[in-house]
């Protein structure tokens, strides 16, 4: 016996997010939401908008201080709270370093597990026309961080799924959203809906080689899929979905396939995320890789402000596209 699918409806990638954190807020009085300008504005990108009910207790501005954002998470969580913290850039992950790569990331193990941190932080990433200090993607900083957990979706399923599953952890969960991907729209599961950590996604299926790609590069990924496709080639693109934790297994299994991996990524190349896959299918898959890993991601240089230097820089369909036909000849 089957079970029946989830009833779906279309829904943009932001109000998605709205949805998990409305929904949370109404089983648990214990969550909590505050940020720079998240009340009656609704945040920057809009994501708090429409929330007014909330507005007090449960939803409320802060000055513009990350710093002092996180850290009152940091200590909302230890007194019993389920608090989310919003920045409006992950560029300004940095600018609450201590929080973040120090007490955040060490205090339950400083304090022998006597500590409780169930806080989630969310940040736009990515994009064009930003300048440099508002358009990174930090993911690998934070992959390289023991202590806390990464999320990327890609979907507004996965931005509904991830964002609830992130809120019910009881780990610090730092959720990532790409802003090209907050106006997108797709189906979205009603009700409650949860999207567990550590299961990567086969988005498309193939033979030909790996792609390993996430939010803004697996949207230009699965377009690149279809031109290779009409030439006769077939990728499988893999979507982490998490990347602390990060499904090796599913990885494995593609590329014992394909033989082959390429990783599309927005941020800098030099010890990116990629650096990491490509690591582990040193150690795992050698045996299986019958052509070189390869990395499509920026230069190692500050991300510009005018939208066509970004675009010159972050990869495209049509380079995607030129390294996978390289890659198979």
């Amino acid at each position: 016996m089957t079970e029946a699918p989830e009833e779906t409806r279309i829904v943009k990638y932001a109000h998605a997010i709205r949805e998990a954190i409305v929904g949370e807020m109404k089983r648990d009085p214990n969550v909590v939401m505050f940020g720079e300008d998240v009340g009656p504005m609704g945040g920057v990108w809009g994501v708090s908008r429409g929330m007014g009910e909330f507005i007090g207790d449960q939803l409320f501005d802060t000055p513009i201080s990350e710093n002092l954002v996180v850290g009152m998470a940091i200590g909302m969580a230890m007194r019993g709270l389920r608090p989310i913290a919003e920045l409006q850039y992950c560029d300004f992950v940095f600018s609450a370093g201590q929080e973040v790569f120090l007490n955040c990331a060490t205090w339950r193990y400083a304090h022998d597990g006597q500590v409780d941190l169930p806080l989630v932080v969310r940040m736009a990433s990515g994009g064009g026309g930003f300048g440099p200090e508002h358009s990174q993607c930090t993911e690998a900083y934070l992959m390289h961080t023991p202590g806390v957990r990464v999320v990327v979706p890609s979907t507004p399923a996965d931005a509904k799924g991830l964002v609830t599953a992130a809120i019910r952890s009881d780990d610090p969960v730092f959720v990532f959203e790409h802003k090209r991907l907050y106006g997108t729209s797709g189906p979205v599961p009603e009700g409650e809906h949860v999207t567990p950590f550590g299961q990567a996604v086969v988005r498309r299926p193939g033979d030909r080689l790996t792609i390993v790609a996430w939010q803004d590069m697996l949207r230009r990924s699965l377009a690149a899929a279809e031109i290779l496709a009409a030439q006769g080639i077939e990728v499988e693109i893999v979507d982490p979905v998490t990347l602390n934790p990060f499904d090796l297994e599913t990885l494995l299994r593609s590329v014992k396939k394909t033989g082959a991996c390429l990783v599309v990524e927005e941020g800098p190349r030099t010890l990116g995320v990629g650096a990491e896959i490509g690591a582990l299918l040193m150690e795992h898959a050698f045996g299986w890789l019958d052509r070189p890993l390869r990395r499509l991601a920026i230069p190692d240089i500050p991300v510009p402000t005018a939208e066509h230097l970004v675009d010159s820089l972050v990869p495209s369909v049509d380079d995607i596209v030129a390294t996978v036909v390289e890659m198979c000849r």
